[in-house]
């Protein structure tokens, strides 16, 4: 999946820069990467490690992007601005957090435990002793929270998944799923949440082909793909090893540096970027930004055959948010580390005193998570608030009794972009950029993946890759993908 384009790179007209000498002072190639979220992050780290000097350039003053964790001044704690988690299928990013030494701070897990409104649980995981793709089916078979019907349904889903979906195919997760006869419960409690949690979209939204990587990943392949990895600290401490990393060859990070212009020497084949902190040069860029914040850097890029086109297939995507309320009880409210909500708004529940104990709350510190609901997205703060506690404590009843001590809302409005058919066809490849020496980055470029922080690993090292190749010196960064396991290994 993730269509390439063959595009003819034409050079831009001449940008008058200030006056340069023209003798070169920087006898290694310099890189600058725009952007500190995981594809920037992937990339400048990649390049680094190949023996550019990178600098590392971030508008804000930390680290991390969408996936990011701040200090929240009204609850004088330090949040997360939603949970992202990982599974065992996302190599690159594994791959990245390995390069940083981050993987430590992560917490694995096989089960995913889904409870009821009145608290009836059911836990789906892997049995290592069933061969792929049979290991997750003896607990699906058991799970309360399914019918005989539900299960009949999902065994035939499961079936047709076995092959994967034609990248091109125009059928949404939705109609795919009448065409399959899903029963009610399947949809609502599987496809609707498990799926579409997953790729942060209503299900009428996303394409087929991603629905039916995501089951083929995370179900089916092998029990390795499918366990889930938990951040044990706030997100932006994951990458507290980027900076040490990138000082040992004379690379650098640049917080609070919003880059407001960018212009091209073609005589000496150089950039130079005007930031809030002062002016950059660099031999080339990677330009690893939203594509949102990339449409907006365009009006300020030098004119360029192909920036119109690129800026058409920008304003083809679209935004699903993320909401995430964060609670504060003077009680412990569930042991469970983490949880999937059915029937209900709310949709997940993590439990921040026992995965991260170091915080030493009193009480208990949980975080609920609400993917993909623009309705909860456009609710008042406290309306969303109450909401929450409500039905949370439908699934756990010592909410009932326990003093909520502090609360936070937190809207990322802007969290993912939406997989709709055909979305493949505006998604550019690394090599896409319409500037010379200069590349793109970034979760919707097209990396095969859906808008996930694996996409934004992948996006990084391929366009450290593409970099690489460009100056001569070809190297690998994309880690590959975990090989199928037990049957999976004979269907294709």
């Amino acid at each position: 999946m993730g269509a390439a384009f063959a595009t003819q790179r034409a050079a831009p007209r001449r940008t008058r820069a200030a006056p340069l000498s023209r003798a070169r002072t920087r006898p290694e190639k310099t890189v600058t990467v725009i952007g500190g979220g995981v594809a920037g992050m992937s990339a400048a780290c990649a390049l680094d490690e190949a023996g550019l000097r990178v600098q590392l350039v971030e508008r804000r003053g930390y680290l991390g992007g969408r996936a990011s964790s701040y200090f929240h001044p009204g609850v004088e704690e330090t949040i997360d601005n939603c949970q992202h988690v990982l599974f065992g299928c996302c190599t690159n990013l594994i791959g990245f957090y390995r390069r940083i030494g981050a993987l430590d701070k992560v917490r694995w897990t096989r089960e995913m435990t889904m409870i009821e409104p009145g608290g009836r649980p059911s836990k789906l995981g892997a049995m290592a002793l069933f061969p792929a793709p049979l290991h997750g089916l003896p607990r699906l078979l058991t799970a309360h929270a399914f019918t005989f019907a539900d299960k009949l349904s999902l065994a035939r889903a499961f079936r047709a998944m076995l092959r994967p979906v034609a990248p091109d195919a125009k059928e949404t997760l939705a109609e795919w799923l009448v065409r399959h006869r899903q029963s009610r419960g399947a949809v609502e409690r599987f496809w609707k949440l498990v799926i579409a949690s997953a790729l942060n979209a209503e299900i009428d939204s996303i394409a087929a082909p991603y629905a039916a990587k995501v089951i083929r990943e995370l179900f089916m392949n092998s029990a390795a793909a499918g366990r889930m990895g938990i951040n044990a600290v706030p997100l932006s401490e994951l990458y507290s090893g980027v900076e040490g990393l990138l000082g040992k060859n004379r690379s650098s990070l640049h917080l609070n540096s919003a880059v407001e212009r960018i212009e091209w020497d073609e005589e000496i084949s150089e950039w130079r970027l005007a930031t809030r902190t002062g002016t950059m040069v660099s031999d080339y860029i990677v330009f690893a930004l939203p594509f949102e914040a990339m449409g907006k850097l365009l009006p300020h890029m030098p004119p360029a055959d192909g920036a119109e086109a690129l800026a058409r297939r920008i304003a083809r995507h679209q935004h699903w948010p993320i909401c995430s309320a964060h609670l504060w009880f003077d009680r412990e409210i569930t042991e469970l580390d983490h949880a999937v909500m059915l029937d209900r708004e709310i949709h997940w529940l993590f439990n921040r005193s026992k995965l991260q104990p170091w915080r030493k709350t009193k009480g208990c510190y949980i975080e609920v998570e609400v993917s993909a609901s623009r309705v909860y997205a456009s609710r008042e703060r406290n309306e969303a608030l109450a909401l929450t506690l409500r039905e949370l404590a439908e699934f756990f009843p010592a909410v009932a009794s326990a003093r909520l001590v502090k609360a936070a809302l937190v809207k990322e409005v802007r969290a993912t972009f939406s997989v709709p058919p055909g979305v493949d066809t505006f998604r550019p490849a690394a090599t896409q950029s319409p500037w010379p020496n200069s590349f793109l980055a970034g979760d919707w470029i097209a990396t095969g993946w859906p808008s996930t922080m694996e996409s934004a690993a992948r996006s990084g090292h391929l366009a450290a890759e593409a970099l690489c190749t460009s100056i001569g010196a070809p190297r690998k960064f994309l880690e590959p993908d975990l090989k199928p396991h037990g049957f999976m290994r004979f269907i294709h």
